[in-house]
């Protein structure tokens, strides 16, 4: 198969256009699409959040010559190439073993189904989880506050390290009860998530990276916080998307996941 047909039936799932109008609406940047084109026919296809050197291992031994990844394996601009460079060691490893490499980032994030809806339903969420910073299409956007069965806070904390196979993870807060969270995906709490969460009545706020200074304004507004591993808080959802895409890209396809990151 071409790169350019398997790339259309992932498009046509998760379209970029959900990270383009993520952009112009909220800001922000990303790096969507075919990062890496090698030419060559595509025999199989590995799914990994990252284009870590791990992954690029795992795809040369079982003959997958395409990686899709979440995060982007080229963000930001680079300028040289270089083996002593993280970002350059990856890319080159890639490209000499023929490997090519789409990222979906922003689309994954914002998609009906996607990673941002998905930690919300590990996190106890169900229905619709309409997404607090909308999209035009119905039901894609970033950021979910929603209802939670009535628990503790240790109980909640205790689901979530089962839900999403992670061992690494802060609770901040006394004990309290909690019916109502608010949860963003990667690195997405900031100042607005938090105003957000306290005038929906939440008790809780659940998100990744979060900065000292939101950690500190989300607790003396009286929220909980949970801060989960960035790769924690996206694999379960990126996870439960190949699976829904896996059966229909026509090659074969396995998943991988860098383990100690979780």
């Amino acid at each position: 198969m071409k790169l350019y047909e398997l790339y259309a039936k992932i498009d046509a799932a998760v379209p970029k256009r959900l990270s383009d109008e993520y952009i112009q609406t909220y800001g922000g940047h990303d790096n969507s699409g075919v990062l890496i084109d090698c030419g060559k026919e595509i025999a199989g296809v590995l799914f990994s959040l990252d284009l870590s050197l791990a992954a690029i291992a795992a795809a040369e031994r079982s003959g997958r010559n395409l990686i899709v990844t979440h995060h982007p394996a080229i963000f930001s601009p680079v300028s040289a190439l270089r083996v002593t460079d993280p970002v350059g060691r990856r890319l080159l490893a890639a490209a000499e073993k023929g490997i090519s490499v789409i990222s979906m980032h922003l689309n994954v994030d914002c998609a009906v189904g996607g990673t941002d809806e998905q930690l919300a339903r590990a996190a106890g969420g169900t229905g619709a989880l309409p997404p607090e910073e909308k999209l035009t299409e119905e039901g894609c956007g970033y950021g979910r506050i929603f209802p939670v069965k009535k628990q503790s806070f240790a109980q909640l904390c205790a689901h979530l390290k089962r839900e999403l196979n992670t061992q690494r993870l802060f609770a901040y807060g006394e004990e309290r009860t909690v019916e109502k969270a608010a949860s963003f995906c990667g690195a997405g709490a900031d100042a607005s998530a938090v105003a957000r969460a306290v005038r929906a009545g939440a008790q809780v706020l659940i998100s990744a990276d979060i900065k000292h200074n939101i950690l500190c304004d989300a607790l003396e507004c009286g929220l909980n916080v949970v801060q989960l591993t960035h790769y924690a808080s996206e694999n379960y959802g990126f996870k439960i998307l190949y699976n829904k895409l896996c059966g229909g890209l026509g090659v074969p396809c396995e998943y991988h996941e860098d383990a100690c990151m979780l």
